[in-house]
């Protein structure tokens, strides 16, 4: 079991990205969380958000470049993770 995460901005970004993944792949979305980054009070910060999904790592693979491919069509994507073999423990 894979999991893979993708930051972005905005919600709106962030259910596309997860759409996109959804139908490339056979991907569960996990969560949808929004970060505040540290300095967000002192300056004006468009909302992050991370789509998390999980599936086999080859789907996660699949899904991963098609919500990034959406979010970077909009200039609106961040950066990406995936974590191949997760721990049991998790």
């Amino acid at each position: 079991m894979a999991l893979g995460m993708i930051e972005c901005y905005g919600f709106a970004t962030a259910v596309v990205v997860a759409d996109a993944a959804c139908k490339a792949a056979d991907v569960e979305i996990v969560a949808l969380d929004k970060n505040k980054p540290a300095n967000a009070d002192a300056v004006f910060v468009p909302l992050v958000m991370v789509v998390k999904m999980e599936g086999s790592v080859a789907a996660v693979e699949a899904g991963m470049e098609a919500g990034i491919g959406e979010a970077k069509k909009r200039n609106l994507f961040i950066t990406s993770k995936i974590i191949a073999n997760r721990s049991p423990e998790m």
